[in-house]
């Protein structure tokens, strides 16, 4: 997720400065708290693109703070990318594929890699449908997310169990049809 978007979707409430908008999006947005150069990273980089205005400064509870706004490009902007579908994420460049393909090219027990990820994928689903239970709408709808990733990842998981056996071969002859001095002409002969 953007970060930058994020904070102009919460200026759309009205001025802030860059703690409150820190503490807004921990509270509401947070599925990892970020950290304040994050923020006034994206603010300065708003700022110059004019899509916000510093504006004025605010004293009260402890060091003077710029306050930003929302500018009718920042809205605009927003509007924008509210609008704009999301693109698949190319999930082929995931570890967990990466982990596989080199298990497969070295050798490694690749039964063993998959059970793992098997195991540890099921106890975070047992942890996330026990949180569920007790979390508010909001956080549902972010555990259901993990948890359909999840259950993607597992069926991904079983559907290359068995296939195992004849993946090998092919990532090892791929592994060496791209060697240095590979010569496929000499195979021919």
């Amino acid at each position: 997720m953007s970060i930058a978007y994020a904070l102009l979707g919460l200026l759309v409430a009205g001025p802030s400065h860059g703690y409150q908008l820190k503490q807004s999006f921990d509270e509401k947005l947070g599925h990892r708290p970020l950290h304040y150069g994050q923020v006034y990273t994206a603010l300065s980089r708003l700022t110059r693109e004019g899509l916000v205005e510093a504006g004025g400064t605010e004293t009260a509870d402890g060091p003077e703070r710029k306050r930003y706004a929302l500018t009718e490009a920042g809205a605009a902007a927003l509007d924008g990318w509210l609008l704009s579908p999301e693109t698949p994420e190319p999930y082929l460049r995931s570890t967990l594929y990466t982990k596989l393909t080199v298990a497969l090219l070295t050798g490694r027990d690749t039964t063993l890699l998959l059970d793992t990820h098997r195991t540890e994928y099921l106890r975070r689903m047992r942890a996330l449908t026990r949180l569920k239970q007790h979390s508010d709408p909001r956080e549902q709808v972010a555990q259901a997310w993990e948890l359909f990733h999840l259950e993607a990842d597992l069926r991904f998981l079983e559907y290359t169990v068995g296939r195992l056996e004849a993946l090998g071969p092919l990532v090892r002859d791929q592994q060496a049809e791209d060697a240095p001095g590979h010569d496929p002409t000499l195979e021919s002969a």
